[in-house]
């Protein structure tokens, strides 16, 4: 049985080759050493790793699109990842296309835990997450208007 753990520490690269030849089944206390590192090399891998937008950052504008296609979802990719607020105007856009694009934005706030919110019935904001929206009540709103002359 101790043979079998023996071949499996020297296939792994956790005990030096003299260490399998002695054979002893005597468990002695030896002082901690260095384990080397496996010598073949790692695969290239095909992650990148993406920017990281810090929180810290100054907001100094948001950025409209009104894409025409669905083709246009990558450039509002782009800017969102670069931490900017985006507006979506989906008027010009077919149903189908709209559809699309819609779930292509929800997904995109959700991978980077930012959050999604519809302005009109075809216009969104999409915010990333070190950016926060506050939404006042219509009514207040209303009353406290400086144009309300009543």
């Amino acid at each position: 049985m101790a043979s079998a753990f023996k071949r499996v520490a020297g296939y792994l690269g956790l005990m030096d080759e003299e260490e399998l030849d002695h054979g002893t089944n005597q468990l002695t206390e030896r002082a901690p050493r260095l384990v080397r590192a496996n010598s073949k090399p790692m695969a290239k891998s095909n992650v990148e790793l993406m920017p990281h937008v810090e929180s810290s950052k100054i907001m100094d504008h948001i950025i409209s699109l009104t894409p025409r296609t669905y083709s246009e979802a990558r450039l509002i990719g782009e800017h969102y990842r670069e931490g900017k607020p985006v507006i979506m105007n989906l008027s010009d856009m077919e149903e189908s296309e709209r559809k699309r694009l819609v779930d292509f934005a929800s997904g995109l706030v959700f991978g980077h835990h930012g959050s999604i919110e519809r302005v009109t019935p075809k216009v969104f904001l999409l915010t990333p997450p070190n950016v926060s929206v506050s939404v006042e009540d219509k009514t207040s709103a209303a009353q406290a208007s400086f144009f309300n002359q009543s």
